[in-house]
């Protein structure tokens, strides 16, 4: 173990914000047994396809070869750019997302540049000698469920509008006078989201990075139920009636296919709203979800960018369409809860 001071500037990303700067005390050079969650002290090798880190005080920052950064290990799982794993090689690993994540990339898009590349040089550890890890730092365990309603936004993939119907959806409850909880259940570390939550006037924002976990990417399902629960409880003792909550990538990505396959999850939440691109996209979706017993209170969307789009999906499924303006209108984010609500009570 080398004792060492923090390197000044260093870049501490945002996904390891909850953990707290003057715990470094010393430096573990031993990086191959690095799990998931583990902060990771690095240099910059060569900058790729991430030219920005996102840091813990929620801006972005230009990084350099040279630069010294701070970010957990972790895996990720985003088919428009990386699939990677929580490994760290001591000759060097990649930055799999801006928002921090350290690991292997396993492939990329055809889109995607090779990813910045990262000089391991330990483990940050305590002053007792222990690895500094995100799981240490999340909100606390609740000690018992919350019971707010809980609407869960869910779609076909990577950018179908799931982010932006879940702002659009707590802009209008928050407008109809419910203090909403705004919350991204699984997916990869990144301020955006939580900022564009914010921003659409949320009274309580969490993901599950404030539950422990860098990303959900190989998590197991109870851990990220867990963190669910968390969130959740978090929320309620801070004031939030109602819940809307972003589940990341598409129904057939693994974490989002086990939480929708679960009893359990699928009786918490009151509705569900889908986000798609297409008409086709459309009646697939829907037709997977009725397999879990769960039929969307709206399609949503790209799709609903497309008046003749929409209309051919709601003709194959028999679900609305609502646009973002709709979703953001008071009225209608109102009617939809209502329904969601109605529907729980008969079932």
């Amino acid at each position: 173990m080398t004792a060492f001071t923090l390197p000044a500037p260093t870049k501490w990303a945002f996904s390891a914000r909850r953990v707290p700067r003057d715990l470094a005390a010393g430096l573990d050079p031993n990086v191959s047994n690095a799990r998931a969650g583990d902060l990771i002290l690095g240099r910059v090798l060569t900058v790729g396809q991430h030219g920005r880190i996102q840091l813990a005080e929620g801006r972005p920052a230009t990084l350099y070869s040279g630069d010294v950064i701070v970010m957990p290990c972790g895996a990720r799982y985003a088919p428009d750019q990386f699939e990677g794993l929580a490994e760290i090689d001591p000759e060097g690993c990649d930055m799999l997302a801006g928002g921090g994540c350290l690991g292997r990339m396993v492939w990329r898009h055809d889109k995607m540049k090779a990813p910045t590349r990262v000089q391991p040089l330990g483990r940050l550890t305590n002053a007792a000698g222990h690895t500094l890890t995100t799981a240490n730092f999340g909100l606390p365990t609740p000690t018992k469920f919350a019971e707010i309603p809980l609407i869960v936004v869910v779609g076909t993939s990577m950018n179908s509008g799931k982010t932006t119907a879940t702002v659009a959806l707590t802009h209008g409850l928050t407008r109809a006078g419910f203090a909403v909880a705004a919350l991204k259940g699984t997916g990869t570390g990144s301020f955006g989201d939580v900022n564009d939550y914010a921003d659409a006037g949320a009274a309580f924002v969490g993901d599950f990075t404030d539950a422990g976990m860098v990303t959900t990417y190989l998590e197991p399902l109870e851990r990220v139920k867990a963190g669910i629960d968390t969130l959740l409880a978090a929320a309620e003792a801070q004031g939030a009636t109602v819940a809307v909550m972003e589940v990341a990538d598409g129904i057939f990505q693994k974490e989002t296919a086990a939480l929708l396959a679960d009893p359990g999850f699928v009786a918490r939440m009151q509705g569900s709203v889908f986000a798609c691109g297409d008409a086709v996209a459309a009646a697939g979706g829907v037709s997977v979800l009725a397999g879990h017993g769960l039929r969307p209170l709206c399609l949503t969307g790209l799709l609903s960018c497309s008046p003749m789009a929409s209309a051919e999906a709601e003709a194959m499924t028999g679900v609305t369409v609502v646009t973002r303006a709709g979703l953001m209108d008071p009225a209608v984010a109102s009617g939809l809860l209502a329904r969601a609500q109605g529907l729980a009570a008969a079932a």
